[in-house]
């Protein structure tokens, strides 16, 4: 396997409740396949034992095999495409949670949650099932969810500029991320994408445009390579800028009233 940088940091590392949240490919420059990859992941796990718990997600494949394999840890799971017997999974609009044969029914996610976008559904369970593992009664976890408001660059609503509304996602710095962030959107969008290459391909990222990407503007590294796989989709409205202003700029043309910037 691909020998792991400064392995020594988790000699002492033991973390009462751990999650993996999900797993696609990413940093391959560095980590060359997708199972050192993921061997790399699990290690978060390494030193736990029977008392502690690992969150995962059941809708990812390395994930499920993951929990599916000989964890030390006690496995709690969540969905957002499936009912379980036991976890937290998503039905209709509510997060429900499955224990001991019982369900209940937890928070509606339009009307009792600030986030956009079935990413951060997924988040929001995996959150509630961390910090009720860890002892924090649900009275207090559901209170902190309907009042927390979108983090820094991850879909962050910005402002609305001439009837468009302007979203902050640099935070989504590999294709997986980058699609969370298309589907969140309800309206035609103008989206940026590019930066640096990290070994990824951005097919399933065009793909899940799904008819609201309205304008590809392109920048860095990987732009050439993203306008290539664009067109191969059948993308074609394309534009290619030097910096971030040249961007702002040719978004703040294409994007109209009922528009969004992303």
């Amino acid at each position: 396997s691909f020998p792991t940088r400064r392995s020594s940091d988790l000699k002492e590392f033991h973390p009462k409740v751990s999650a993996i949240l999900n797993l696609t490919p990413d940093h391959l420059n560095r980590h060359h396949t997708m199972e050192n990859y993921a061997a790399m992941k699990l290690r978060i796990t390494e030193n736990q034992d029977s008392s502690d718990f690992c969150v995962l997600n059941a809708d990812n494949p390395y994930t499920l095999a993951m929990g599916q394999g000989k964890l030390k840890p006690e496995v709690i799971w969540f969905s957002s495409h499936q009912s379980l017997r036991e976890g937290f999974f998503l039905q209709g609009e509510e997060i429900v949670r499955a224990k001991n044969g019982k369900t209940e029914t937890l928070l509606n996610i339009r009307r009792d949650m600030r986030l956009k976008g079935l990413c951060n559904v997924e988040n929001v369970m995996a959150a509630i099932a961390m910090t009720e593992a860890a002892g924090v009664p649900m009275e207090k976890i559901l209170k902190a969810v309907s009042e927390f408001k979108a983090v820094e660059h991850r879909i962050e609503y910005v402002d609305t500029l001439r009837g468009a509304e302007y979203y902050n996602d640099s935070k989504a710095t590999n294709p997986d991320a980058a699609i969370q962030g298309i589907r969140a959107m309800d309206r035609p969008t103008v989206l940026i994408g590019g930066g640096y290459d990290k070994g990824g391909e951005f097919d399933e990222w065009i793909e899940a445009f799904d008819g609201k990407g309205k304008t590809l503007v392109l920048i860095g590294q990987t732009a050439e390579r993203i306008a290539e796989c664009a067109r191969r989709h059948g993308f074609e409205h394309i534009l290619m800028a030097d910096d971030f202003s040249e961007c702002m700029e040719l978004c703040m043309k294409e994007a109209g009233p009922g528009d969004a910037v992303l």
